[in-house]
């Protein structure tokens, strides 16, 4: 059975694998397990006690509140749609790591169009409702005012405010556009001024990724296998799940009716929220071992050179 696997004896790794194999909840079945080692269905243990892990008002910073988390909603609308999400399992994953650590999940949201009315972003926005739920600190970035990418704007404010953003996080969100077969130049221009090292900090090495894009027409995924390229040349850890939603216009009431910000029911809506609820766990799952994930031989060869030649040029 999985929950008596013996790890490997090398040094350092039993208490990872006993962290992946024993901390996940199980509540659902899969091939891991033997058919006589099946877990039984399990009641939800706090779902209508603790609905909602979400920062208060009254614990947020004011101004980090009113720059970064443009999801909120004025009324706290109880009765919203994402408060009525069943997510029991994430959510007592995330109760449990904000007990031990005291330290909510960081994500940085990113979305790929300037429009006045940009579905990219409001999905960004839905996207953000369901973390914020499940206790993640979560900022959205606004990509307006951020230079094309040059060689001489690195210390614009805006390309500072993104690449701090990207050194706070535990894990990004990714939602562009697709655009002629691919993600659009707004979204792009964001990841490319996010370098891969900055001195001895990687901004986004070893963190999680979530994707996801709206079309304009028919589903397809050509901007989520970019999204998921660029999330590896990041050196990110992209989850497997990712949402694509067709004919994004069709999935949200008319501007200017009510609810005209909001996502309406639909299997493609519920991707979505699958996508944010596995984002949370593995996210949960990785972040404590940043610094593992970070090590590189490759690295550690080429510092030890360099060492080497620091101290013959002294000898």
């Amino acid at each position: 059975m999985l929950g008596r696997l013996q790890a490997p004896s090398l040094h350092g790794f039993t208490p990872f694998i006993h962290l992946v194999i024993l901390s996940v909840p199980r509540r659902y079945s899969t091939m891991a397990y033997s058919a006589t080692a099946q877990p039984g269905p399990t009641t939800p243990s706090f779902s209508n006690k603790l609905p909602s892990l979400a920062i208060s008002e009254s614990e947020d910073d004011a101004n980090i509140r009113h720059k970064y988390r443009p999801f909120l909603l004025d009324d706290g609308a109880s009765d919203d749609w994402v408060n009525k999400l069943e997510l029991t399992t994430a959510m007592e994953m995330a109760a449990q790591e904000l007990r031990q650590s005291n330290n909510r999940l960081k994500v940085l949201v990113l979305y790929g169009s300037l429009r006045q009315r940009s579905y990219s972003r409001l999905v960004a926005l839905e996207a953000s409702r369901i973390l914020f739920r499940l206790g993640c600190d979560v900022r959205v970035f606004n990509p307006d005012g951020l230079p094309v990418k040059n060689d001489t704007d690195h210390d614009h404010p805006k390309v500072q405010e993104l690449r701090d953003l990207s050194k706070w996080s535990d894990g990004h969100v990714w939602i562009s556009p697709e655009q002629h077969g691919n993600l659009t130049a707004v979204f792009k221009n964001q990841i490319d001024w996010i370098p891969l090292t900055t001195g001895s900090v990687r901004p986004t090495q070893g963190r999680t990724l979530a994707i996801a894009q709206v079309c304009g027409g028919s589903q397809s995924f050509n901007a989520v296998n970019s999204l998921r390229i660029l999330g590896r040349w990041m050196r990110m850890f992209t989850i497997p799940n990712q949402s694509s939603i067709p004919k994004a216009y069709t999935h949200f009431p008319d501007e200017g009716q009510p609810g005209d910000q909001r996502l309406l029911p639909s299997g493609n809506r519920d991707r979505l929220v699958d996508c944010m609820e596995e984002f949370v766990k593995y996210t949960i799952l990785m972040r404590p071992h940043l610094e593992l994930f970070g090590d590189r031989f490759s690295e550690r060869e080429e510092k030890r050179i360099k060492e080497m030649k620091e101290r013959a040029k002294h000898a």
